[in-house]
């Protein structure tokens, strides 16, 4: 099992930034990836970003240059810095883990955290 704790959202006007943080704890022995995905509202859930362990990093075309996705080992902790917010970056954020164990995949979900991009 894997449990993620996403931080960070809020209320922020057009132009500001956020950073969110995704902390893992449990069986994070069996994490391949992680990465941020997004849902507004009547929208469907839409991944925002990635990091793989040891691969490159990869974001939705609507955030490229304005997110970037990071990580921190020690902490056990993924980042999401983002900047240059707009209206439309308004969503429920939640933070995923990809994991392998004895050869069967498990995907985790964080409980989401609130961005809202309004003056």
């Amino acid at each position: 099992q894997v449990q993620l704790v996403e931080s960070g959202g809020g209320l922020v006007q057009p132009g500001g930034s956020l950073r969110l943080s995704c902390a893992a704890s449990g069986s994070i022995f069996s994490i391949f990836a992680m990465g941020w995905y997004r849902q507004a509202p009547e929208k469907q859930r839409e991944l925002v970003a990635a990091i793989p362990n040891g691969g490159s990093t990869n974001y939705a075309d609507s955030v490229k240059g304005r997110f970037t996705i990071s990580r921190d080992n020690a902490k056990n902790t993924v980042y999401l810095q983002m900047n240059s917010l707009k209206p439309e970056d308004t969503a429920v954020y939640y933070c995923h883990a990809d994991s392998i164990w004895g050869g069967n995949y498990t995907g985790y979900w964080g409980q989401g955290t609130q961005v809202t991009v309004s003056s």
